[in-house]
């Protein structure tokens, strides 16, 4: 094969997996590593699901690991430590087919909670970790990182980045390989008990001590001597920066970034007058080779925080003062939560009823802006549910009635189930709100196990919320259509006040999702308006107004899901049905 194509980061990462003969791929849903399941499921051999959270995803694939198929789990930064659990026992059992754990970590937090530092996590856990540059690398190193993952009996992380996984290049394909091996029974490699796991932890020391022996040749670390007046150590997106800004420049491109190649970088570093680390997020690389004893530059020039630029460069390593030509200013656009969303109305039930919420990951967490302003605090996925358990625990149950806990149905069943467990077995009392859109939103529109369809578009069982609710000891579950405001306020008054744990389910799906059919339009606003502004505080961004009050609905924008209607005491919107 002779082909070449241009692919995103993560379509070539899903190449390379397919290339390199995966057969079994598990993920959740998490921007920006999201694209890798949804392509690698197209290609025949690989069997691609999406998992209820990544610790299942990486136990699906440690599973088929053990039984010899090459096998991949993916994830966005945060869901690491979701799957660290899993991941740092599996590294002291080493594999049989290759495993290898995708992370897509995010400088500048453009879609995450936080700016974690994979590389960090991979020191913890005994685990070499990889670094793409670019798309053809991506595919490549995603080849490379099976072969070294059954070499080296380990657990392989590929880390990439936004900027990577959303960048595209040229790639050139190549043919896959069938590469399954033989299960045999082996209970002190596959059971870590006390007495296997403290043998596993001197291997996985001599493994480390192997691969950082063995990473002085390997052929993913490369050097390019050139100039020696000012040498970079550097890996992934960052190299880019450095060979545009520093053609010239010496460049001791790191392929794996854990663990280093010491003798390497001493040589390099013995043959360059400046040595510079431009490495992005965490010091990893500049801490160690300061160890070694090696005077360099780094973290004093480059921010710690945030995604780094050939710009960056020109600033901190050239003096140029950049006289960059403003762009044109687009007028400011807060992140608001889309035309005809069903959790705008639920929000706007609560918002005027007074009730905190306690928050979680998903479309829903924009609840926390103005014009709603209802969200108070978001940490992680189902944490808004043991955060109202805390809550009732520390300020008892009277308190709890002024506060729900909202969560998606896709975050419920990510991590919010054991919450709930928790608030019906500690004797809890407090609302949750499951806000079910009937699909993952945030990512993209991802199915899970309560819409009934797989990552390959299968029909599956369908999970019932209801009687999961049910089955975790939880009384009394109501549904409701989440745009019939005078049943939700009836509900949410009545549930609050209870003296036990209550669920919400509030329905209606993603106004974005393809099957979603708009009932109708909100088309005009007549004369009995008397522009006092209700109809917009739920800051619907299909309402307009004007200097002079006057309110007006966007056509193009308006979903029809009749919420300004609702809150308009004078009945002043019109409203056409479908059809009409």
């Amino acid at each position: 094969m002779n082909e070449k194509k241009i692919m995103l980061g993560n379509e070539a990462i899903a190449r390379g997996a397919y290339e390199a003969g995966v057969k079994v791929s598990s993920a959740y849903p998490g921007t920006p590593s999201t694209e890798i399941s949804e392509n690698i499921v197209h290609y025949d051999g690989v069997y691609a699901e999406w998992a209820p959270n990544e610790k299942v995803a990486l136990e699906v694939a440690l599973g088929a690991s053990i039984h010899g198929a090459r096998s991949m789990a993916t994830m966005k930064l945060v869901g690491l430590n979701v799957a660290a659990d899993p991941l740092y026992s599996y590294s002291y059992i080493g594999v049989n087919g290759g495993l290898v754990v995708v992370v897509a970590d995010d400088p500048g937090i453009y879609s995450s909670q936080n700016e974690q530092d994979t590389r960090m996590v991979a020191r913890a856990a005994n685990v070499p970790v990889i670094e793409p540059s670019d798309s053809e690398e991506a595919r490549v190193f995603t080849k490379r990182a099976f072969e070294i993952s059954e070499k080296y009996d380990t657990p392989v992380i590929l880390r990439t980045t936004t900027r990577l996984a959303h960048s595209q290049g040229q790639v050139n394909l190549e043919e896959r390989v069938e590469c399954e091996k033989p299960y045999e029974k082996n209970v002190e490699k596959n059971v870590m008990m006390p007495g296997n796991a403290i043998k596993a932890h001197v291997r996985v020391e001599e493994r480390m001590n192997k691969l950082g022996e063995d990473a002085n040749t390997l052929d993913i670390n490369k050097v390019e001597y050139n100039d020696t007046k000012i040498g970079f150590i550097t890996s992934g997106i960052p190299y880019e920066y450095v060979k545009e800004v520093f053609p010239n420049a010496s460049v001791l491109k790191l392929g794996m970034v854990h663990p280093l190649p010491k003798k390497l970088i001493e040589e390099f570093a013995s043959k360059v007058d400046r040595l510079i680390i431009f490495e992005e997020l965490e010091p990893v690389i500049e801490e160690q080779v300061k160890a070694m004893g090696i005077e360099c530059d780094g973290k004093n020039l480059f921010t710690i925080q945030g995604e780094y630029s050939a710009n960056m460069l020109r600033e901190k390593v050239l003096g140029q003062t950049l006289e960059l030509s403003q762009p044109a200013k687009a007028p400011a656009r807060p992140p608001i939560l889309c035309p005809g969303c069903p959790h705008r109305s639920t929000y706007s039930v609560l918002k005027k009823l007074g009730i905190h919420v306690s928050g979680d990951i998903g479309c829903y967490t924009l609840g926390a802006v103005p014009p709603l302003g209802v969200v108070e605090n978001v940490v992680c996925m189902g944490s808004s549910i043991s955060a109202l358990h805390g809550i009732e625990k520390a300020k008892g149950s009277d308190y709890i009635k002024n506060w729900v806990a909202c969560i998606g149905d896709s975050t419920f069943l990510h991590t919010g189930v054991n919450s709930l467990m928790n608030m019906v077995y500690n004797k809890s009392t407090g609302t949750v709100i499951i806000l079910d859109n009937s699909t993952t939103g945030m990512t993209g529109h991802q199915d899970h196990p309560a819409t009934g369809k797989t990552l390959a578009g299968e029909p599956a069982y369908q999970l019932d919320l209801v009687d999961l609710c049910h089955a975790l000891g939880v009384k009394n579950v109501e549904v409701v259509d989440a745009f019939d405001t005078k049943k939700m306020e009836e509900v949410v008054k009545t549930e609050v006040n209870r003296e036990e744990v209550s669920v919400i389910i509030a329905q209606s799906p993603c106004a974005l999702l393809k099957s979603f059919v708009p009932k109708g339009k909100c088309f005009e606003i007549s004369d009995k308006c008397k522009k006092c502004g209700l109809c917009m505080k739920s800051g619907c961004p299909a309402i307009t107004k004007a200097e002079d009050g006057t309110i007006k609905i966007d056509q193009t924008l308006c979903n029809g899901c009749g919420l300004c209607k609702q809150n308009c005491p004078f009945e002043a919107i019109g409203f056409k049905g479908r059809g009409e």
